[in-house]
């Protein structure tokens, strides 16, 4: 009998087909050949077209494409409507090298923005505001100390890093740190060590792209990839499984973890507060029959910070950040299969 991909999978796997049609357009765009203007005013709207109803082509794919489409806008939130902003501000990239800054910072806000929106929408504004800002400081702390003294990641610096910054530390830094660790340790399944471990899979990718960028330059004389040591990577998963333990700990139920009503991390001020909403905004009135969850963001990620590389030269980096992500995907997806 021969094996059948998965309705889910057979949609995306389309999409991510023809995203990569408007991505080889890009290229074309790059080498001043026009044809790449058509592939890409091909490949997007395509992408989205078959993410919703790449599994019925057929004579049937009108109306399924039609219902499903409705359907989407009824379930769609604000966090989603962000997190597609997220992903659309990544594509001008290509043709627009030099504004990577501007585009970088633009495209992470509005990740930040989507994960604020997340969570205050399933576990209330309380646990939103505690997690941001725990995520925010720890992430700012420990850059700061890192880019002083080469605890806990090594020698670097951010002496050519591009405007606007905090305490020395670019901006979508610490915004990263909140987005980047809520989407893995949903992923994770609330599980905060392999939280961790998808976090430095993702750096991997991170760290090859943000230095041809000079957003942060490696000193360490044990540097091992794209400048940076060993020591970055434990660090990395270090600080992102202590943000994410403590992402468990104010709103477990967020994560699908079954404990006691209150969190061990809520301050007893914020526990009169309920941990789940319905939600109240939609492009459409409706109502979703699932809950989709913030950790999409991971797999949109696995798709541009590759093709990021590939942009900037760096093929060999973009092939290994490709297989440690989709990795890190398949480890998560193993880990969490009997969840829920």
């Amino acid at each position: 009998m021969t094996a059948r991909l998965s309705p889910t999978l057979l949609r995306f796997g389309l999409a991510f087909a023809a995203l990569g049609v408007a991505f080889a357009g890009a290229l074309l765009v790059m080498a001043d050949t026009a044809v790449g203007w058509g592939l890409i005013a091909l490949g997007l709207p395509l992408c989205g077209v078959l993410a919703l109803a790449g599994d019925a082509l057929g004579p049937q794919f009108v109306g399924v494409l039609t219902r499903r489409l409705a359907d989407l806008l009824a379930q769609t939130r604000p966090w989603m409507a962000l997190l597609a902003l997220y992903a659309a501000l990544k594509i001008p990239v290509p043709l627009w090298p030099e504004g990577f800054p501007v585009l970088g910072l633009a495209s992470t806000v509005a990740l930040f923005l989507a994960a604020l929106a997340f969570v205050w929408e399933r576990a209330g504004w309380v646990r939103a505001g505690l997690m941001m800002a725990v995520s925010f400081g720890a992430g700012l702390g420990v850059e700061v100390l890192g880019s002083r003294t080469g605890f806990p990641f090594g020698v670097y610096s951010y002496d050519t890093a591009p405007a606007p910054t905090l305490l020395g530390v670019p901006l979508i830094v610490p915004l990263g740190w909140f987005a980047l660790t809520l989407t893995a340790t949903c992923l994770s399944g609330g599980r905060p060590w392999l939280a961790g471990l998808l976090m430095m899979l993702w750096d991997i990718g991170l760290e090859p792209l943000m230095t041809a960028q000079r957003y942060w330059l490696w000193h360490d004389p044990l540097g091992l990839w794209a400048g940076a040591p060993v020591q970055n990577f434990l660090g990395w998963w270090a600080v992102g499984l202590g943000i994410a333990w403590v992402f468990t700990g104010l709103a477990p139920r967020l994560f699908g973890l079954r404990r006691l009503e209150w969190a061990w991390a809520l301050p007893w001020w914020a526990r009169a507060y309920p941990e789940s909403r319905t939600p109240q905004l939609s492009l459409l009135p409706g109502r979703p029959r699932r809950e989709p969850d913030f950790r999409v963001a991971y797999p949109t990620e696995a798709f541009f910070l590759p093709g990021g590389l590939v942009l900037v030269g760096r093929y060999l980096e973009a092939a290994v950040t490709l297989a440690a992500m989709g990795l890190g995907l398949a480890l998560a997806r193993r880990v969490t299969r009997h969840d829920r």
